[in-house]
């Protein structure tokens, strides 16, 4: 059984990522998806999605770490390696990946919404599935 905030490996190339889900209720419930490398473990990009209108975080009924628009309808779980592995493609397409020591917070639900209409990197073909 996975334990909640123990890092995860995702290998890019020759690069290690790793990557945690949180999820927090203070003062808005937002989930948020955080990656670094592994060699510079001072050095993350957190994807905030808080919650709002039209923008559902964990929490009934869903599971820990989905995320979903309710006018798309699609749920992203960003405890699934191949979703994780969309976001950082994206991130990085955008210049999202920090450079300099710190935490460096990113609003998610544009990367979000890129993903979910199939224009992102490593976004399933139509007519795939």
């Amino acid at each position: 059984m996975r334990r909640d905030r123990v890092p995860r490996r995702l290998t890019v190339e020759s690069t290690v990522w790793l990557w945690t889900v949180g999820h927090h209720h203070t003062p808005d419930c937002l989930t948020f998806l955080t990656l670094r490398r592994a060699e510079n473990r001072h050095t993350q990009l957190r994807l905030v999605f808080r919650e709002g209108p039209g923008r559902v975080v964990a929490g009934y009924p869903f599971g820990a770490g989905d995320i979903a628009a309710t006018g798309a309808g699609a749920i992203l779980n960003l405890n699934e390696p191949g979703v994780v592995r969309r976001f950082l493609d994206e991130a990085a397409a955008r210049g999202l990946l920090p450079s300099a020591h710190g935490i460096h917070d990113e609003d998610g639900w544009p990367l979000y919404d890129t993903l979910t209409a199939g224009d992102g990197p490593g976004a399933p073909e139509a007519g795939s599935g």
